[in-house]
């Protein structure tokens, strides 16, 4: 994306972009969001980039070290495990995964390519929120009882409109990826994020969405609790209301997750958390206890929002990519802080208390709640997932 690429540039010599892919040639134009966002750090290199429609072409000709996926979230998967399979080095924006089958297959092929897989949920290198969590997880609040997080609204079902010409530019078929062939409809891909309040697309996109800013939150909630290859054991929402009944989980621990804060009255992209000794808010670049002294021996440090606070978590990917070590917020640990915001979607449609297997990721005894989209779902001929080879 192109603050990514702005962010690149701050940093001369450590990446060089070489190629963009995207399936509306309109985005990567000097008029886009894009080009008009890089037209001054890289006035210099901006035509030379070359361009394609169809991301693998550009993995089959270009010689490629890694690669950002931006796209929208149904067709990011595929992306990355092609990108695996070509044995790059990947940074991914989150949500990460449309459903949580596709997200084990992506893990299964990172793994298998050995590739150096980092998602976009900067929080995990921002220095006081890295210190924060590993104060919960070293027990600095004693046991975690109990986690109070905002409450995030579920996609909603789209009826097609009546279809409006493709553009020359734009290949259709391929936008639509593994969703239905739908009438083309441009409210879709114009503006921020207009596909990602829909359940086709995403989990809840929307900036106060589960796979938005929920998302962020959600992963704060697995950091701290040091439960990034794991997850709940239980799920159930307060009643069976659709998009924005509060959910509640339950670890193996004990530990309680309540989804319930609202909107604007809570940490937007943390969480509170209440132990034997206290309670601690994490809110990305801010911590605060009571009682106070808790949390005294934080660092001072401190990240403008909008760029900078992005910038030190590409920088650990690209020192990774030189090093081979795993990332901080590594392929296994998104696809977890992913299925935590598809298992608020499935409560909330399902209804009832629910019991969840993290280990073989399946609900125990519930063969409606295995089968809901948010689990599992088929894909449009054509896009299927990648044989993992």
């Amino acid at each position: 994306g192109a603050r990514s690429a702005v962010l690149l540039n701050q940093s001369p010599g450590d990446l060089q972009i070489a190629a963009l892919a995207d399936c509306d040639l309109r985005q990567m134009g000097k008029e886009s969001a894009f080009g008009q966002s890089v037209a001054g750090p890289f006035s210099d290199d901006f035509g030379k980039w070359r361009r394609y429609q169809d991301y693998r072409e550009m993995l089959d000709k270009e010689k490629l070290d890694a690669v950002f996926v931006g796209t929208t979230t149904h067709a990011r998967v595929s992306c990355c495990i092609h990108a695996a399979q070509a044995g790059l080095g990947i940074y991914a924006e989150k949500p990460l995964t449309l459903t949580i089958a596709e997200g084990r297959a992506l893990v299964t092929a990172v793994r298998k390519h050995r590739c150096i897989f980092q998602a976009g949920t900067q929080a995990r290198s921002m220095r006081l929120d890295m210190w924060a969590s590993e104060f919960l997880r070293s027990g600095g609040l004693g046991k975690i009882e109990k986690v109070v997080a905002s409450n995030y609204m579920g996609p909603a079902r789209r009826t097609p409109t009546a279809a409006q010409p493709v553009p020359q530019e734009m290949n259709w078929d391929q936008w639509c990826n593994q969703a239905e062939l739908v009438p083309h409809d441009p409210s879709l891909y114009h503006g921020c994020g207009k596909w990602g309040q829909w359940s086709a697309y995403d989990g809840g996109g929307s900036s106060w969405g589960v796979t938005g800013w929920g998302r962020h939150s959600y992963d704060a909630v697995q950091a701290a609790l040091g439960t990034d290859d794991s997850g709940p054991v239980e799920v159930w929402a307060a009643a069976p209301s659709y998009p924005m009944s509060p959910v509640t989980m339950r670890y193996a621990n004990g530990t309680i997750l309540e989804m319930n804060l609202p909107r604007q009255r809570g940490p937007v992209w943390g969480a509170i958390f209440i132990g034997q000794k206290g309670k601690v808010e994490i809110n990305r670049n801010r911590c605060v206890s009571n009682p106070p002294e808790l949390v005294a021996g934080q660092p001072k440090v401190f990240y403008a929002q909008g760029g900078a606070d992005t910038r030190p978590h590409i920088e650990n990917w690209i020192e990774c990519l030189r090093t081979r070590r795993q990332p901080r917020a590594d392929v296994e640990t998104a696809h977890r802080s992913a299925t935590i915001c598809h298992l608020v979607n499935v409560a909330r449609d399902i209804g009832r208390r629910l019991r969840w297997n993290p280990d073989r990721e399946m609900f125990v005894g519930d063969d409606e709640a295995n089968r809901h989209p948010s689990v599992t779902r088929p894909r449009r001929a054509g896009y299927e997932l990648p044989k993992i080879t």
